[in-house]
């Protein structure tokens, strides 16, 4: 990690929903806990003053259940200050470069050392960077914009060519939250801390692996912001995608942040483009009469895929992917299956066993489970599960955004997507994209389109999660 390096932290879209639902609140607990000793300037174009910023910051708390102490309260809001304006305006960012500079710690003139954190659409990534470079605010600072980082491989490419025109990527900060989940890091401590896990982490003992992220409520109220973007742009080509790099990856050789992007990226780069027909997409019963869908939409809140990593542990190991909305439970979890063990005349039935499994929970009540096989008083083989919950082990995490907010602050760059890994990502997904698969109906509170189960014939079946 380096040390801690910002002058000043400036939101973009600081009115905005995400504001209200995690950043007000990350922010606030980092300041109780003494890690955020930055000046804060929330930039937006609603007519407001500071103090209705905080009183709206306020009323965000206290919607979240936040337990909020007075003191520590003002002494958040004494940080915060507040810009108004168009940030399409070249103007908006003369009053932002004389807040900055009346704010930053390093006593010069010069702006350098600032953080942006562009909480809008991805439409105005570009031009708010291209104006943050036009009056002079990119010196030595980072820009963090959230995710969806394009909506297909040539819109990623040509958003990082606009980006990087202005700022280096060693300024870029992609923020995927699911990488600031605790048991999503835990991944890398778990595989290669043990050597009960590490030994049998490879083709050699997994036969293959499934990773689920399952919702059990629907669209709701999105439809307007769905409909153009369905279940694999959502969390698929990011959240997924990212979870699986950290399961499938060699050991970084050492703790910078190149080291652990670069084993990040070696896994994208072995992924075969994705084939349309080892891929389902379902879109679930009423999705249509939604508000903000379209009558005759195909966007899929259902996708199924399989996968393979066409590399020296992984080679012939087939990994399933599933995510979708409205069924029967919130969860998502990685479950590899490993290989049986003989069945020899000493173990009489053993062949009907089902095979051991190392199952990780990400959402919710984070854990991890093995799955092992024993043998009852009744002269039955049964599984034995060995659960252990992260939360009774390691006491509550920190919020995703509070980890990737500080990590941002401090110039961790650890927990943030690289050009190179988004990129990847996107050309393994665009076969999906050019020719999508005939979207099939489901049920809602099922586990989504019946051929689903077809993806994985020849393996175990789709396992009901842990939960």
């Amino acid at each position: 990690m380096q040390a801690a390096h910002t002058d000043v932290f400036v939101i973009f879209g600081i009115t905005g929903d995400l504001a209200q639902k995690m950043t007000f609140q990350s922010l606030y607990r980092l300041d109780r806990r003494g890690l955020l000793d930055y000046p804060l300037i929330g930039v937006s174009n609603q007519d407001i003053t500071a103090d209705e910023l905080m009183a709206s910051a306020r009323s965000a708390l206290e919607n979240l259940d936040e337990d909020i102490d007075e003191d520590a309260f003002a002494a958040f809001a004494a940080r915060w200050s507040y810009i108004s304006g168009d940030v399409g305006a070249p103007e908006t960012y003369e009053r932002l470069g004389k807040e900055i500079r009346a704010r930053q710690r390093s006593g010069s003139d010069e702006v350098r050392n600032a953080l942006y954190y562009l909480e809008m659409p991805p439409s105005l990534f570009g031009p708010i960077v291209e104006h943050l470079g036009a009056a002079g605010l990119v010196g030595g600072a980072h820009v963090a914009v959230e995710k969806p980082f394009g909506h297909d491989l040539a819109s990623a490419l040509e958003l990082n060519a606009r980006l990087r025109a202005v700022i280096g990527e060693d300024q870029l900060l992609r923020v995927d939250h699911f990488l600031g989940k605790e048991p999503v890091i835990e991944i890398e401590y778990l595989r290669f801390a043990n050597r009960l896990l590490s030994g049998l982490w490879d083709r050699d003992s997994v036969t293959c692996v499934q990773i689920t992220m399952a919702e059990s409520f629907g669209v709701e109220d999105r439809g307007r912001f769905y409909d153009p973007v369905g279940a694999m742009r959502d969390v698929v080509q990011n959240h997924l995608f990212q979870v699986l790099a950290l399961v499938a990856m060699d050991p970084p050789v050492g703790g910078a942040a190149h080291d652990l992007q670069d084993r990040k990226s070696e896994v994208f780069r072995s992924i075969r483009p994705l084939d349309p027909a080892q891929c389902v997409r379902g879109q679930y019963d009423g999705y249509q009469g939604i508000d903000g869908v379209a009558a005759d939409s195909d966007t899929e809140t259902y996708v199924a895929m399989r996968l393979e990593i066409d590399n020296w542990r992984w080679s012939g190991v087939p990994v399933f992917l599933r995510a979708g909305k409205s069924l029967p439970e919130t969860v998502t979890e990685v479950r590899l299956f490993l290989r049986s063990t003989p069945a020899v005349p000493f173990l009489p039935g053993i062949e009907t066993v089902e095979p051991n499994q190392i199952v990780l929970r990400i959402d919710k009540n984070a854990g991890v489970r093995l799955q092992l096989t024993g043998h009852d008083e009744a002269d039955q083989w049964r599984p034995v599960h060995l659960d252990t919950l992260f939360k009774q082990e390691f006491g509550a995490p920190q919020l995703p955004y509070e980890r990737l907010l500080h990590a941002a602050l401090v110039g961790d760059h650890r927990l943030f997507a690289r050009e190179d890994a988004v990129e990847e990502t996107w050309r393994i997904v665009q076969p999906l994209i050019d020719a999508p698969s005939a979207v099939q109906p489901y049920a809602q509170g099922s586990w989504g389109p019946a051929s689903a189960a077809e993806l994985v014939a020849g393996y175990p079946a789709w396992q009901d999660p842990w939960v």
